[in-house]
């Protein structure tokens, strides 16, 4: 007995961090992660065998805080079920509701916001003091913590792809948004800061750099630069060992020639663009507090064909929005139609409190949203199919990621124009010598499956 609770009492106290949400909250659970690894508790990634339980929650839209919700309720069993000693609830949902959260789920140890992730290992060790109350924690008054490049990490996912932020924040009031409300306004890393990281990244063995911030062109404009996104760039470019760098979030107002002429001409500059567009009706648009008009985002995509005449177009749609009626939609329709999309997101609308739009209502039904959504996911899953079938007898230079999650033996890759998680990938044939995760290989197109390509590793 007394050899036995020796043995706990060395044992490093272990923690599983639970990711909800976007890239984003990835980047700050990895920051955590990293915290709490310098401090001396030991990384696990099953909550069900952890000491300390953190859940980084996702308040976006009424689903995503929904499955906050559902989840933190769901680990909070492990207090009485599993080992679990501490559960604390962090992230942008907590930054909004943290009261209602504790009250509504009593068995939750701690709530702290976006701007107390670099706190994470001391908020952990106070409430595993014997004399912890469940009150909330002061959440800070800066709404997000923005980590630099002296900040650890512990990276989740692939060793050859990694996510970097930034920036924090946005200075965009989109009327239907409530990210400013606990993100705060636009805060940009140093561009030797960024670049740094990108260093340490590339002796790591990441390969695939993912640019992400709210608003990724906007970066640098907190000190009155519009130019600081293309100097980033351009100094990222030469980082040895990169080969890849995508860019996540992009306004689509903001796009400047320089920018457009960089993204033609630099080889590792991934001809991939994420435009979150969120409608195409100038009335609509208007109401969203969007900037720019339709012929405004049709001019943009015609100057980024011409420029990059292999650029991988991706969107982002929101439907239900109140004031949207049959005439809308068939105007969002046709302009998915007429523009050709490699592929899109749609949401449909949630009212948030805290937003301009809120004091609309939300006159669509859900059955309503639900069949326009799957309308527009229809019409794009012909308009991806036709594009994804042209790319047959094509080469392509591709990513390996490693094994295929379809119970085959394939492998998995991406080419440029397929972001890690979100979009399809390459399935690899079997070969004499399969390629390892992190190679880059070229193969040629032979099939498609679904929003996947099939391809076989060739001789470029």
């Amino acid at each position: 007995m007394r050899a036995s609770s020796a043995v706990r009492s060395v044992r490093p106290l272990s923690v599983a961090v639970v990711t909800l949400g976007c890239p984003k909250n990835q980047v700050d659970s990895e920051v955590m992660r990293g915290l709490l690894a310098r401090d001396g508790f030991r990384l696990i990634e099953q909550p069900e065998r952890a000491d300390v339980v953190v859940v980084n929650t996702c308040g976006f839209i009424d689903q995503a805080k929904e499955e906050s919700i559902d989840t933190i309720v769901r680990l909070a069993k492990l207090k009485q079920s599993g080992r679990c000693r501490v559960l604390i609830a962090t992230g942008c949902l907590t930054q909004r509701y943290s009261g209602e959260l504790l009250k509504e789920i009593p068995e939750l140890d701690g709530v702290t916001g976006t701007g107390d992730f670099q706190t994470i290992a001391e908020i952990c060790r106070e409430r595993l003091a014997p004399a912890k109350t469940t009150v909330p924690i002061s959440l800070t008054e800066q709404m997000a913590f923005l980590y630099d490049d002296a900040t650890p990490r512990h990276r989740i996912g692939p060793k050859h792809s990694a996510y970097v932020k930034v920036s924090e924040g946005c200075n965009y009031r989109c009327s239907f948004c409530a990210i400013p409300s606990f993100r705060g306004d636009l805060k940009s890393r140093p561009i030797d800061s960024v670049v740094r990281e990108v260093e340490q990244l590339a002796k790591e063995g990441v390969k695939e750099i993912n640019l992400i911030a709210q608003s990724l062109t906007s970066y640098g404009w907190d000190w009155r630069d519009k130019s600081a996104l293309v100097r980033l760039l351009a100094q990222l470019a030469p980082v040895a060992g990169i080969e890849w760098i995508r860019l996540f979030y992009t306004y689509p107002t903001d796009f400047t020639d320089e920018l457009i002429e960089l993204l033609a001409k630099e080889r590792k500059l991934c001809r991939y663009v994420d435009l979150p567009l969120q409608h195409i009706n100038d009335r609509l648009l208007k109401a969203m507090n969007r900037k720019g008009s339709r012929r405004d985002i049709e001019q943009l995509i015609e100057r980024l064909r011409k420029a990059i005449p292999d650029l991988a177009l991706r969107t982002t749609f929101i439907v239900g929005f109140p004031g949207e009626g049959e005439a809308e939609v068939e105007e969002l329709e046709e302009f998915v139609r007429a523009i050709g999309f490699d592929r899109i997101g749609v949401f449909t609308y949630s009212p948030e409190e805290g937003t301009a739009a809120f004091a609309l209502g939300d006159p669509v039904s859900a059955e309503e949203k639900a069949e326009r959504r799957q309308r527009l996911l229809d019409l794009q899953e012909e308009i991806a199919g036709e594009r994804l079938a042209a790319m047959i007898g094509k080469k392509l230079r591709v990513l390996v990621d490693g094994p295929a999650d379809d119970g085959s033996d394939r492998l998995e890759a991406r080419h440029q124009g397929q972001a890690p998680e979100i979009d399809g990938v390459v399935l690899l044939e079997q070969s004499k010598k399969q390629p390892s995760p992190g190679d880059l290989v070229t193969v040629e197109i032979t099939d498609t499956i679904g929003y996947d390509l099939v391809g076989r590793v060739t001789p470029m």
